[in-house]
């Protein structure tokens, strides 16, 4: 009988067919469900299967009510055309497959357009802990569940259309090294308030204790449990201006947590985030943590030309 691991099937970093769409400049791709290995099945089933009594115990009740909504294979990796069955119905959101990274504004305007970029890999399945970047698992089990609900869903396009704010904004300064210094403080700005809400963001429970609804946390095994219930972290009520000054790092344990009272309320949240963009407030965030890499500043650049 073959290893498990004989086959690189649509393993992350490991997919000759990742490898030659990226190659030929594909970013919106098709899911070529038939080059998936018994090993990505397997990853599939073993990170479904011990998640899914931390989900009962940490979850928000929106996301429980999400994974019962789509029919979430536990046994083997998803078809998205099946996930989009079940979901388009609900919100109009559709899960989007994606060769890999995708650029900033282009990521936002997905959102805006009721689209999610979701990555096709998946990790392999004695590596469930190591996530070098998002795999569908992440995106499928962890995102999508919370698509299903009409306040978040409504909440992630108000997002996608406060990118389109920005790229109007920075469209309308003449000189361009004031162009960059702007842009890079919005983005930073942006990137931290998605991180600390959509990303890790905790929310009240009707019972008045806390459940996790940021995607970061309910695909990871271990910091579900870790932002709940651990002493070090910090859990704070949200303060937008807060947030939208306050670093982040992506290779660890959260330490810092941020709490909602609802989705109408972090939808409220995103609407003040863009009227402070409109007032210049976001010009000058603190410089530190998340750099702005050159990809996502030239698709906001673009957007705006």
């Amino acid at each position: 009988m073959a290893s498990l691991t004989s086959a690189p099937g649509l393993t992350t970093n490991e997919a000759p067919f990742i490898e030659q769409v990226r190659h030929e400049g594909q970013l919106y791709i098709h899911q070529p469900y038939e080059l998936y290995s018994e090993e990505n099945h397997e990853a599939w089933r073993r990170l479904y299967s011990r998640m899914k009594p931390r989900w009962e115990r940490y979850a928000n009740e929106h996301f429980l009510r999400g994974i019962d909504s789509l029919c979430l294979e536990a046994e083997r990796v998803p078809r998205l055309e099946d996930v989009n069955r079940f979901l388009d119905p609900l919100t109009g959101f559709k899960a989007k497959a994606v060769s890999g990274y995708v650029p900033s504004f282009l990521f936002f305007d997905c959102l805006r357009n009721r689209e999610f970029p979701t990555t096709i890999t998946i990790r392999r399945s004695d590596r469930l802990d190591y996530l070098p970047e998002p795999d569908i698992f992440h995106d499928i089990a962890g995102h999508v569940p919370m698509h299903t609900d009409k306040a978040f869903a409504d909440t992630l396009v108000r997002f996608g259309e406060c990118a389109h704010t920005a790229a109007e904004i920075v469209s309308a300064i003449p000189d361009e090294p004031e162009r960059l210094v702007r842009l890079t403080s919005i983005m930073k700005a942006m990137a931290r308030f998605f991180w600390f809400t959509v990303e890790f963001g905790l929310m009240r429970s009707r019972e008045g204790g806390l459940r996790v609804y940021g995607s970061g946390l309910l695909s990871s095994y271990g910091e579900i449990a870790h932002a709940i219930e651990s002493p070090e972290v910090q859990r704070h009520p949200i303060q937008l201006e807060w947030v939208v000054n306050q670093a982040f790092e992506i290779d660890h344990y959260q330490p810092l947590l941020f709490i909602v009272d609802s989705f109408d309320h972090l939808f409220y949240l995103v609407g003040r985030l863009e009227d402070m963009m409109k007032k210049g407030k976001l010009n000058n965030v603190a410089p530190c943590e998340p750099s702005v890499n050159e990809t996502d500043l030239r698709s906001f650049l673009r957007a705006a030309a």
